[in-house]
């Protein structure tokens, strides 16, 4: 049976309480109203719950068709049927134009009504469905969902908070793998244009061939091949925003034309003759030094200084090495849940290692090894140091100082006076301590007490 709320306004209260009663056998529920201020005043109160409004169109106060768009004002995803007992082609064109669902004559219509309305909702709930995903993945996508506190990251961020609203270029410029995609994505979220196409090019991933055809598009009979008209990225990406990563991989012939992009918003396809317009803000992205690659002609100047109208240097992670305990938290839980394994958390000697490590592949290389060990790791158990990739393990065991009364280091004399005591019976020291036979084996190797 339909669920969900509609609100019914109609100054005749017979019909009204008629329609209502209909429409509660359906399993709706109704609120009602006999003018528009009172109904845009329910509505107003109800927006989040109400699916369709249903409005006479000759009201005391008020045209139908009129109120239409304050109707869709108050409640953005609610459809509206119009009720008319003497409809014209004109009031029904024109209320399909400001976007009413339907427009109904009354008489005797009651299962129709039926019919228009569960239609009607069910684009409701489709339009609710569609704004949760979109405000999950604008959440996603946003700066806030960025993880760590290192003030390089807040400088980065609080730059590009500025920047984000305006239509202006943005270079951003740091190492492979420090999350120039994500901070890209959150510029794109927060401007004017996140509800048109994001569009990301990684140039280094396409054969030089075959970029420009990529990027810009072609005309049928271009080359051999082309049989059919091809819309280019750029004209995909028209209305939001294109992010080309690696922009440093482009051929000077290219650069060119997108000199003229970013000059004129215009560039003219492979076998055309005439130019395309678009209106798409860049966003570029780097691993090099462009200024160096401008001055030894390796990178066309002007369009380095074009690009360079916002330059952000995105942080590499050992930059922000004190942000690397929350970044792998959050990954090893990421990759528990995928996994359906319980994984408490990181064993103290594994953070150690992870905080002490260089990072030369930067973010998405901590992600790699938090994958790894979640795999590696028994379920319920810390991940040790034992599940991260040998050149983590290099380093020498930890030692314990006699007068050293950390947790960690009572664990490890209690466990190597039990060995002796039991005179190595590595399967009784286990029993002793309440602990399985492979957890044992690991903390030997941790504590450096195999022998």
């Amino acid at each position: 049976m339909p669920t969900g709320t509609l609100l019914l306004i109609d100054d005749e209260a017979r019909l009204r309480q008629l329609l209502a009663q209909v429409l509660e056998l359906e399993g709706y529920t109704v609120l009602q109203a006999p003018d528009a201020y009172r109904g845009l005043a329910l509505l107003s109160q109800h927006a989040a719950e109400v699916l369709v409004v249903l409005s006479d169109v000759k009201l005391p106060d008020g045209h139908g068709v009129e109120l239409l768009p304050r109707y869709r004002a108050a409640a953005p995803l609610a459809e509206v049927v119009l009720l008319t007992a003497f409809g014209t082609i004109p009031d029904g064109v024109k209320a399909m134009k400001l976007g009413a669902f339907d427009y109904l004559t009354k008489g005797d219509f009651e299962q129709q009504l039926v019919v228009v309305v569960e239609r009607a909702a069910e684009k409701a709930r489709l339009q609710r469905r569609v704004a949760e995903l979109e405000k999950r993945v604008g959440q996603r996508h946003s700066f806030e969902s960025m993880i760590g506190e290192a003030p390089a990251l807040r400088r980065a961020q609080h730059l590009a908070r500025q920047v984000a609203p305006t239509d202006s270029t943005v270079l951003l410029e740091g190492p492979t793998g420090a999350g120039k995609e994500l901070f890209a994505q959150a510029l794109h979220e927060a401007s004017a244009r996140k509800s048109k196409p994001f569009v990301a090019v990684n140039c280094s991933a396409f054969p030089r061939d075959l970029l420009e055809s990529e990027l810009f598009g072609y005309k049928k009979g271009a080359f051999t091949g082309a049989l059919t008209d091809k819309k280019g990225l750029l004209e995909e990406a028209s209305g939001g925003t294109l992010f080309l990563d690696e922009i440093g991989e482009l051929e000077l012939n290219v650069q060119a034309k997108f000199l003229r992009v970013l000059e004129m918003q215009q560039f003219t396809k492979l076998g055309d003759t005439k130019p395309t317009s678009v209106n798409v803000r860049l966003v570029a992205a780097t691993n090099r030094n462009l200024k160096l690659e401008a001055a030894e002609g390796r990178f066309r100047p002007d369009l380095y200084y074009r690009l360079s109208v916002f330059t952000i240097l995105v942080p590499s992670l050992k930059e922000r090495a004190t942000d690397v305990p929350l970044l792998a938290d959050f990954f090893l839980r990421h990759f528990a849940v995928r996994l359906a394994k319980r994984l408490p958390g990181l064993a103290p000697e594994a953070g150690a290692a992870l905080q002490a490590y260089p990072w030369p592949g930067n973010v998405r290389e901590l992600k790699n090894v938090l994958e790894r060990a979640a795999i590696l790791a028994p379920a319920g158990e810390l991940v040790s140091l034992d599940y991260l990739p040998e050149e983590f393990q290099s380093g020498a065991r930890p030692v314990f100082a006699a007068d050293d009364d950390s947790l960690r280091a009572l664990e490890a004399k209690h466990i190597k006076r039990l060995m002796e005591e039991l005179a190595g019976s590595k399967p009784e020291v286990a029993r002793r301590l309440g602990i399985g036979l492979t957890t044992l084996y690991r903390k030997l190797q941790e504590y450096g007490l195999e022998d």
